[in-house]
Order: C-alpha cells, then structure tokens, then sequence
C-alpha cells in the first residue's frame, strides 16, 4: 500500500474518532497514561485534538514543497477548532488528504522543521502518529479501539522495520509482550509500547 494510502486511511479513522467525542469531554484532561510532549503538564482533550488539526493543516504546504517560512511560520498557530471543533477538525482533514491523494511523486523533498526528508519518509512520521492516536483517544473517550485492518497492515509495514530506531529516539515506550498468536492490531500496539 502506498504511503500516501496509509496517510489517507489513518486520518480519516482519527476524524471519525473525533467526530464521537462528546459535547462534554472536550474539557477533560488526558490520563497520566497519555503520551505527551511534556508529561509534567496536563492537557485536555481539546488541546490534543487541536494539536491534530494544527499538524493536518501543514500537510498541503509540506507536500508542495513549501518550506515553513513560505508557508508562514505562524499560520496555524492558535486556536483551529473554534465554535465548531469537529466541522473545523473535519475540514482540515478533508484538505490534508486531497493533497496526499494529489501527490505524484513520493520521492518529492518535504521541508520539515527539523529537516528535509522525501515525501514517503514524512508520512512514515505522520501516519502512525494519527493512526495509533485514533486509538488511543477512542480509548480514552470509550469509543471502539478497533482500527480498519488495511490501515493496521499499513502501518505494521511501515512501522515494523523502524520500531527498534524511533524506540531509540524516544518515539515509541518499551515493547509491550504480546501472545504469538495474537491479532496484528494487538501485535502494533505492543511494539509501539501500547497496552493492547
């Protein structure tokens, strides 16, 4: 499956996560469990899906080659959810995967923050972010964890060959054990140090 598949699969399974968070858990703040940037600070529910929809409205921009400053630095800063977090949420969603559907050439130069990386390596980056987030945000919102099977074979593919170096680098915990026998969503969210 391409990249640009898998990226498409794994952020229309988060909007449809967010599109079940009810009216009042928008406030609630994560569990100690919850990775986060800083695990000192307590964030809410809204802050996470806010830092979702600031990651999903760079995508266009990235994948055209722009680099951050002919994007604008503080384009998407602030709050992007506004009066109506899952419409809001839902449109962003909507223009990230056009431009990835839109991409022609995987091998094209994303300009990253931290670096510069071909197109297939940044969605490498975005899509378990957004996948395994869809995950564990239904977790926390008591929606059904269960990702679609194309987008958990997607991203065993991409993760599984990188698990052990992005562990290195503070990406993923320690690997969770799982049976040898155990379903390939369970099998994902061990290596990447998620209780399945």
């Amino acid at each position: 499956m391409k990249e640009s598949d898998v990226f498409v699969l794994a952020d229309r399974t988060l909007n449809k996560v967010v599109d079940q968070i009810r009216d009042d858990q928008w406030a609630m703040e994560m569990p100690p469990e919850f990775a986060t940037r800083d695990p000192s600070r307590k964030v809410t529910l809204r802050e996470i899906i806010n830092y979702h929809a600031y990651d999903d409205a760079w995508v266009p921009d990235m994948l055209a080659g722009k680099t951050m400053d002919e994007a604008g630095q503080d384009n998407f800063k602030g709050d992007l959810l506004g009066d109506d977090p899952k419409g809001s949420f839902a449109k962003l969603v909507a223009a990230a995967c056009a431009a990835a559907q839109a991409l022609d050439d995987p091998e094209r130069t994303v300009h990253c923050s931290f670096g510069d990386y071909p197109a297939r390596e940044y969605f490498w980056q975005i899509n378990g972010f957004r996948g395994l987030r869809a995950h564990d945000i239904a977790k926390v919102i008591g929606a059904d964890t269960r990702l679609p099977h194309d987008l958990v074979h997607g991203l065993w593919d991409e993760i599984s060959p990188h698990a052990e170096e992005w562990r290195a680098i503070g990406v993923f915990g320690p690997k969770v054990e799982v049976p040898e026998d155990a379903d390939l969503q369970s099998r994902l969210l061990g290596l990447t140090g998620r209780q399945p």
